[in-house]
């Protein structure tokens, strides 16, 4: 079911938080309902183009804290001509506890994440006790967190806390999905540094 909406020519992808309280309706934000899912932390933007370029049949909200890199990524999906990309500038932990309805996201994507490699920073990762149970709440019945590190100790932590938590098991990461990199991503694989890979599906209701 298509809705009479299209984004205007130079008008912005970034969608406007004009509510500290009110849930953004994400599907509103597009011209056509399709599956929805949501980027966390989209960094340089080139995970982001290419996988809205690859699944113009899925609608993608990305968030990103950072100005400079989601105008960026704001002019590289007009360019592409994307209608099924929005994207959201704020912190991404105020974002998903207060600002997203529930059972909305048939999928989230977490890619490297800030590792805060201090031991006494380590509360400050977003992987951590809080974000299953956040996770859970705003994926649809067999929605998928899909996770990506080159940090071990980082990984390792993840895996503990998404294996603790009922509500989720482990999934495979699917090949189309690992074959989508990020420039950062190419560099390290490039100097020898692997990626790890994990994804979690949510236990249907």
């Amino acid at each position: 079911m298509s809705r009479n909406k299209s984004l205007p020519p130079g008008e912005s992808l970034i969608h406007p938080i004009t509510s500290a309280i009110e849930p953004i309706d994400l599907a509103k934000l597009f011209p056509a309902e399709q599956p929805l899912e949501f980027e966390i932390g989209s960094g340089d933007g080139s995970f982001t183009l290419q996988y809205a370029l690859a699944h113009p049949g899925t609608n993608i909200v990305a968030l990103e804290r950072l100005l400079g890199r989601i105008t960026k990524l704001d002019r590289k999906g007009h360019r592409a001509g994307l209608k099924n990309l929005r994207l959201l500038r704020a912190e991404a932990a105020y974002v998903l506890e207060y600002l997203l309805p529930p059972g909305t996201l048939d999928a989230i994507h977490v890619y490297f994440p800030d590792p805060w490699p201090k031991k006494r920073h380590h509360k400050n990762r977003l992987i951590s006790e809080p974000f299953p149970p956040l996770a859970e709440r705003l994926l649809k019945a067999e929605g998928v967190v899909y996770l990506r590190t080159d940090n071990v100790e980082y990984f390792e932590q993840m895996l503990e806390v998404f294996d603790r938590v009922v509500g989720f098991e482990r999934t495979e990461t699917p090949e189309p999905l690992k074959a989508l990199v990020t420039d950062f991503e190419q560099q390290f694989n490039a100097n020898g540094i692997p990626t790890n890979y994990a994804a979690y599906q949510k236990i249907g209701e």
